[in-house]
Parts: C-alpha cells; sequence; structure tokens
C-alpha cells in the first residue's frame, strides 16, 4: 500500500495547476487520467481580461492573471520549455458605433487598464477592417497541449501519474478514510471537467457541457502576427497556421467535429479575411459549463474528503491557477470558499 495526500482525478487545466498547489506546499499526490477529456487540449489558450462581446471586464481578471502568470512562469522554468506566449489582440469594429462603445468602455476604472484607447487603422490586404481594430492589453496566449502533454511526462517522471480510468466504484470510504486499489490518500480532488457527469460522487452539479467546435488553418499569405477578435477569433500559432474558434452548441454532447460546425467558422471567417487558406485540423470537445459563470468547488455533502474543481468555461487558462489556490486553502487551511464559487450555492 501506498500512502498519499491527495489524489487527483484528470490532468487537464484545473488538475496541473492544483498540482502545482501541492508541489509548492510539499503535498504527496497521485493523478490519474485516462485522456477521455480534451477541452483544455483543443482549446485556443487564450488569456484576455475583457469580454470582447459587450466590452465588459471578465470577472475577477485582475485576481486572476496576478495568480496565474507566476504559475505558468514556474512550470516553463521546471519544465525547461516554452508555453506563455505574449500575444497582441486586436478587436475588429465593424461600426462608428462600436468605436464609441470601445471608448466608453475604456473610460471604466475596471476596463481602463486593459482597452488602449489608440484607434489601429487597417494596413493588411487580406483582412477587411474599414473601421480599424482596438487594441486588447495583457494578453497572452497559453500552448495547452504542449502544456498538458509535457506535464505528463513530468509526472511519469515522477512517478506521480497513472494513464487509467479511476474506477469510482473501487473507491472505499469508511469511517473518514479513503483506500483507492493500493492507494490510500487523505483527500481526494476531481478535475475531470465535463467527465463528472459520470462521476457518482458528483454528477448532480449542474454542469452544463457546452460544445465547441475550431480549426487550424493554413494561410501563407496573411502574414500576421497578432490575433483578431470578430465575429469569432483567429490566432497566430507559428508556421503559416491560426487557430479559428469557435462555436458554442449547448445541445450537441459529442465530441466529433459537425459539418455545420465547420461551415459556421468558415462563414465567419470569410467576412473579414480575404485570402486562400487550408483547412488542416478541425476539431472539437465539450467545455464544462455552468448557468451562472463561475466555477464549481467544493466539498462533498457527506464524504468530507472527496472534491470537486470543475466549470471553468471558456477561461481556464486564467480560472484555473485561482480556483486551485482556493480550493487548497479550503482543504488545508479552512479558509473558506468565496459564496460565488462554492458549490453549496445549488444546495437548495
Amino acid at each position: 500500500m501506498k500512502q498519499v495526500d491527495y489524489i487527483i482525478v484528470g490532468c487537464g487545466l484545473a488538475s496541473i495547476a492544483f498540482c502545482e498547489q501541492l508541489r509548492a506546499n510539499h503535498k504527496s499526490f497521485m493523478v490519474y487520467d485516462d485522456n477521455s477529456q480534451k477541452s483544455s487540449l483543443v482549446a485556443a489558450g487564450l488569456y484576455n481580461p475583457v469580454v470582447l462581446k459587450r466590452f465588459s471586464e471578465v470577472w475577477k481578471a485582475k485576481e486572476q492573471l496576478e495568480i496565474a502568470l507566476p504559475v505558468y512562469k514556474k512550470i516553463e522554468a521546471d519544465l525547461g520549455v516554452k508555453f506563455d506566449h505574449k500575444l497582441q489582440l486586436l478587436r475588429r469594429f465593424t461600426s462608428i458605433e462600436e468605436q464609441n462603445l470601445w471608448f466608453n468602455a475604456a473610460d471604466k476604472p475596471s476596463l481602463e487598464p486593459y482597452l488602449s484607447t489608440q484607434l489601429l487603422k487597417n494596413t493588411h490586404d487580406c483582412i477587411d477592417a474599414p473601421y480599424g481594430f482596438g487594441e486588447v492589453l495583457h494578453v497572452g496566449r497559453l500552448d495547452t497541449e504542449n502544456l498538458i502533454k509535457t506535464y505528463k511526462i513530468f509526472l511519469k517522471e515522477k512517478d506521480t501519474l497513472k494513464e487509467e480510468q479511476f474506477q469510482y466504484h473501487k473507491l472505499q470510504i469508511e469511517r473518514g478514510s479513503l483506500k483507492y486499489n493500493e492507494i490510500i490518500p487523505k483527500q481526494i480532488v476531481f478535475a475531470e471537467g465535463f467527465g463528472v457527469k459520470k462521476n457518482p460522487f458528483f454528477s448532480h452539479i449542474p454542469l452544463n457541457g457546452t460544445k465547441g467546435e475550431v480549426l487550424v488553418i493554413q494561410a501563407p499569405d496573411l502574414q500576421i502576427d497578432f490575433g483578431i477578435k470578430s465575429s469569432v477569433f483567429i490566432i497566430p500559432i507559428g508556421n503559416d497556421k491560426y487557430y479559428v474558434g469557435a462555436t458554442y452548441n449547448w445541445k450537441d454532447k459529442t465530441h466529433q467535429p459537425t459539418d455545420e460546425g465547420r461551415n459556421e467558422l468558415l462563414t465567419k471567417l470569410k467576412t473579414f479575411i480575404k485570402c486562400d487558406f487550408e483547412i488542416i485540423k478541425h476539431e472539437a470537445s465539450i467545455r464544462p459549463t455552468v448557468k451562472d459563470r463561475r466555477p464549481l468547488v467544493g466539498r462533498h455533502a457527506k464524504s468530507q474528503n472527496l472534491y470537486v474543481l470543475n466549470g471553468l468555461g471558456t477561461r481556464g487558462v486564467m480560472i484555473a491557477p485561482y480556483v486551485a489556490e482556493k480550493l487548497f486553502s479550503f482543504i488545508e487551511n479552512d479558509n473558506p470558499l468565496d459564496a460565488e464559487i462554492n458549490i453549496e450555492r445549488f444546495k437548495y
């Protein structure tokens, strides 16, 4: 038998962020992951403090960035791989009215650090943007696919990763103690994304999966090193390749790309990109979203050493380190969780 402080189920952004809390505080752990959840892998990895559809601040953007960026910097240093790429992000305006809304938003104290008041004109022949752009500040792209793959290698080298399905029926809970196969953990944190719907301990939490489809295109003539947000995002990822996304489907819960999703992305992309391109990848995943757009964090009502870390939605890169720190402090230091992230908000 092997004793550990924690078992973590899942190995996406939420799990990695919690692992970093454990490593920083010298806690032992074992991660179980069966590669069934793809939302962290498929994501563009964009961290952006502004909701660009409405020109409003992302929930707790400042606090999230202050926690997240040092975490990713430390992972880069420990693993010797670059994941965090600073990015210039431009919001394409479709009218004079949108320009005015942008400048009004930039006058708000909460948004002033993130919205440039300098209107940028379009100088690219392959882009249609007659009303120009506004620049979003403090933006970057985390290469989530590379991060997760490299972090798993790191865990394997430390003998702290089991690439297998966690079998809930084999978890023994007796008088407050836990046992799972040959592992005796003090606590278990389930960070499974949409996979939590199959978890008998937390399947009741109100997680609404939202399917997102994305494209990777190759466009040699485009030649931009900045991202654009219009009806879709287009983000450069190197070698004339660009990430295009994403769709939102609240009914389809499959991981299969669809013709409808592909056509939607292409139709929107062609409204502002005026050059030839080739689709080289089309992917889909289910985002772990919540109706009130807040994470789902907390303790099981009856089994006091079972916890959930989920519901990061579309902004997992920013939110994951923030909620991981909150959950660790709740478990180890008995610091209360904020009501807006605590799963107890849905108790009744």
